[in-house]
């Protein structure tokens, strides 16, 4: 029998011994549940929009796992679950930022090198959202 992880049509062909590279599972995990939403998929459902070619219990670690990084919601169908992207990209990505900085002890340091780091384009616009361009003397 093939190897599920180099028969899947969407695995990392050109990476070592076909395996996929890290987080791109999910990433195609994600793409499939975001082109379905609002509608929730099944672990199966999913396996199969993913070519069939993957084992259930992957695509059900993968989904249980992304569900408890808070990425996916899941809701009780029948003897499975249902899953749907818990937000839109950029509610993610501001996810994400929000999980790096809860894990960081200095905040302020984190933050103000985040500041620092920024286009002097997405500065202004992070300040414009902040409020601060009420306030001339910013």
């Amino acid at each position: 029998m093939a190897n599920p992880m180099t028969a899947n049509a969407h695995s990392g062909a050109g990476s070592p011994g076909g395996r996929r590279a890290g987080g791109a599972l999910e990433s195609e995990i994600l793409a499939v549940l975001r082109q379905a939403a609002p509608q929730a998929l099944t672990p199966g459902e999913v396996r199969t929009a993913l070519g069939g070619a993957l084992s259930y219990s992957t695509v059900v670690t993968t989904l249980s796992r992304l569900h408890d990084k808070d990425v996916l919601t899941r809701t009780p169908l029948g003897r499975a679950f249902a899953y749907a992207p818990a937000d839109d990209e950029p509610g993610l990505a501001a996810r994400k930022m929000r999980h790096v900085l809860e894990n960081e002890p200095d905040r302020e340091a984190v933050l103000s090198r985040f500041v620092d780091d920024l286009a002097a384009g997405d500065e202004q616009l992070l300040r414009r959202l902040l409020g601060a361009d009420l306030d001339p003397g910013q």
